[in-house]
């Protein structure tokens, strides 16, 4: 079902991308919140919060210098655990080549050691854009493990069409899996949680209903067939309803 708020739809990932991790450790996830005006650094760092609790080996990786200095700024205990993407590839290639690998464990952003510490950790990539997409390419060929891409917008709208999009959604772009996502539509929502269907949801006057669900993630097409104008509630009684709902979900 839809969560009544923020914290709801936070628990609910956790609990998709846990059962995710569970059928593939080792797999590339995503996580989506894709309502506006989201903050999304507090929700990134409950999460860490939240792997920390579960006591997994695991990095939050940042576009940016900049993005990677707020986060570690605003959770000190999280620091360690956090770096950017450049960051994260000299650390992989710190791995591959164990002599030079004292030399990174010297930086503040190398990973801390403890139990499980030669297991490779899970990599929680924080809204990447399309210019980090051979970045983000390169890192997830040279890492052993789990991969999870938060909010990422890898599509570059300038290659939309033609070969170059062609080929990267066939390639690269389709080896993700949804762990979980919640995302707002003009009449309605759509959500998945690992294992579950993609649901979707229409805007009633007195709330959101469900209204079928989807093995695979429905394409504008069939959402359309599904909210039809006869079913839906009212244009302007659908943008309030969505306005509640995605008020209720900002922190």
């Amino acid at each position: 079902m839809l969560p009544s708020d923020l914290l709801s739809a936070e628990a609910q990932a956790m609990e998709g991308l846990l059962a995710a991790l569970a059928d593939s450790a080792s797999g590339r996830w995503t996580l989506e919140f894709r309502f506006e005006g989201l903050r999304l650094l507090p929700l990134v760092l409950r999460l860490g919060q939240a792997l920390q609790g579960q006591e997994r080996q695991f990095r939050l990786v940042f576009p940016d210098a900049g993005a990677t200095a707020l986060a570690q700024r605003d959770a000190p205990d999280l620091a360690a655990r956090t770096g950017s993407l450049k960051d994260q590839e000299r650390l992989n290639a710190a791995a591959s080549t164990p002599a030079d690998a004292s030399n990174d464990a010297q930086s503040p952003a190398s990973e801390p050691q403890g139990e499980g510490a030669s297991d490779p950790p899970l990599l929680v990539l924080v809204a990447p854009g399309p210019s980090d997409y051979d970045a983000v390419e390169r890192l997830c060929l040279n890492h052993r493990g789990g991969v999870v891409l938060l909010n990422g917008s890898l599509e570059d709208a300038a290659v939309g069409i033609g070969s170059v999009a062609r080929e990267r959604r066939r390639g690269f772009l389709s080896t993700w899996r949804s762990a979980y996502a919640l995302l707002p539509l003009p009449e309605g929502a759509l959500r998945r949680c690992f294992p579950g269907p993609w649901e979707l949801y229409r805007n009633d006057p007195d709330g959101h209903r469900l209204e079928e669900t989807f093995e695979q993630k429905p394409d504008a097409e069939q959402v359309a067939e599904s909210l039809s104008p006869g079913q839906a509630a009212t244009v302007t009684g659908g943008l309030q309803a969505l306005d509640r709902f995605l008020g209720s979900l900002r922190n």
